[in-house]
């Protein structure tokens, strides 16, 4: 492929995915400047824009400029693209370095004043909407033994991972849940929801994760606090997992009928214990590992609306190949140490640290212990990727699978 000059947004997507864009062989990229300074591609493929400028034609455009309209050949190339491009960049987030500065905000702000006091995760190529990869948000939470978010409810869907402390606990439309090291809560959409720890805790921090860029790019996003600040706890504790929790069973006349999961807590030990059930019996995928989808029990489906879930065992030292699918990924190390190779860059990560994969971004992992096994929790957007007809993975074929690293 020859371009003859180069755009910041292609030059990103592409060093991505990989050598292979998936266009046309030999198609040309011309990439003419309009007056205004917008950069506009052209392609000489058949099928494909490819106007060259001419001083009539600047002229027109700025016509249809003072009218709030276009031409559309102008900008068709780069909003039909031959593929995903994601304007996110994969990060890595490295706990031991945040950690000292999530802590130190119990010192700087009260959670009554902050309303939830987070140090919110940003991808340097999306801060404009506080996402931490294409439109998936996450955090990290702190509170204090004995403090007690204020309820509220939202239309982003939400979920929290617990990293470290104890006396953790969430509130979700009554159902209160108590939480240790590595479960995963949800909190739905909708749902009035509330936080805290106990008085005989110590201090907390989870993961929070939430498609709140999706609401608001779908302009559907409201927030309401609860108009008596906390909710009553109206059913015994833990009951979600005492009822739902059991696998391969469900309440015989159960009458559950919203649209996301009943059981609000995932348990860290029975997930664990299921991972490794399963790893005796099969090789598990090429791409992924020994790995699991958090489910709702009732439907078999994800676990909510717009969100999924899931967690993946890597054997002691497997290196999985590499691949690429439509939907982002927001990983975090459960357990053990390896790196993962994204977009032909290595990320080294350990337990706690976060990192994510951009839509169609090529990735593999490896599991760098050669005695113990390694898990990556992870959030995705493939409910909304799935729903829309829009989920494509494709592998990765050339060097037996594997990326060459930077």
């Amino acid at each position: 492929m020859r371009r003859e000059a180069a755009s910041p947004d292609i030059d990103e997507a592409a060093s991505l995915v990989g050598a292979d864009l998936g266009a046309p062989a030999g198609r040309v990229l011309d990439f003419a400047r309009a007056t205004q300074g917008e950069t506009r591609m052209r392609e000489a493929v058949a099928g494909r824009a490819n106007v060259q400028d001419t001083n009539e034609l600047i002229s027109y455009y700025a016509d249809l400029e003072k009218l709030e309209a276009g031409a559309l050949w102008t900008v068709a190339n780069k909003i039909e693209p031959w593929f995903p491009q994601s304007t996110s960049a994969p990060v890595l987030w490295r706990y031991r370095d945040l950690r000292e500065h999530v802590l130190r905000s119990l010192e700087l702000v009260t959670a009554e004043k902050a309303g939830r006091r987070v140090i919110y995760l940003a991808n340097p190529n999306r801060r404009d909407v506080s996402a931490a990869v294409g439109w998936l948000y996450t955090g990290l939470q702190v509170m204090q033994p004995g403090e007690v978010a204020s309820s509220h409810q939202h239309s982003a869907s939400a979920l929290r991972f617990i990293m470290e402390g104890e006396g953790a606990y969430t509130v979700v439309d009554g159902h209160k849940m108590t939480l240790k090291e590595n479960d995963f809560v949800l909190t739905p959409n909708g749902s009035w929801h509330e936080h805290g720890v106990a008085a005989d805790g110590t201090p907390c921090i989870w993961q929070d994760g939430l498609d709140i860029p999706l609401m608001n790019a779908l302009e559907a996003n409201f927030f309401t606090v609860h108009p008596k600040l906390n909710q009553e706890v109206a059913y015994p504790v833990d009951d979600s997992t005492s009822t739902y929790g059991a696998p391969g069973l469900t309440p015989s006349r159960g009458t559950w009928a919203k649209p996301y999961s009943p059981l609000l807590k995932y348990e860290w030990a029975p997930t664990y214990e299921a991972l490794q059930r399963y790893a005796k019996a099969t090789a598990g995928s090429p791409f992924d590992g020994v790995m699991m989808d958090y489910v709702n029990p009732v439907t078999g489906g994800p676990v909510m609306q717009t969100i999924g879930a899931s967690m993946q065992l890597l054997r002691p030292g497997e290196r999985t190949k590499a691949h690429r699918h439509t939907g982002s990924f927001i990983y975090q190390a459960a357990r053990g140490s390896g790196y993962s190779i994204i977009g032909g860059k290595r990320f080294d990560w350990q337990a706690k640290d976060i990192f994510c994969v951009p839509s169609w971004a090529l990735h593999e992992h490896v599991n760098a212990s050669q005695s113990e096994d390694a898990c990556l929790f992870a959030f995705n957007d493939l409910p909304v990727m799935r729903a829309l007809g829009l989920y494509r993975e494709e592998a990765f074929g050339d060097n037996g699978g594997h990326q060459l690293a930077s």
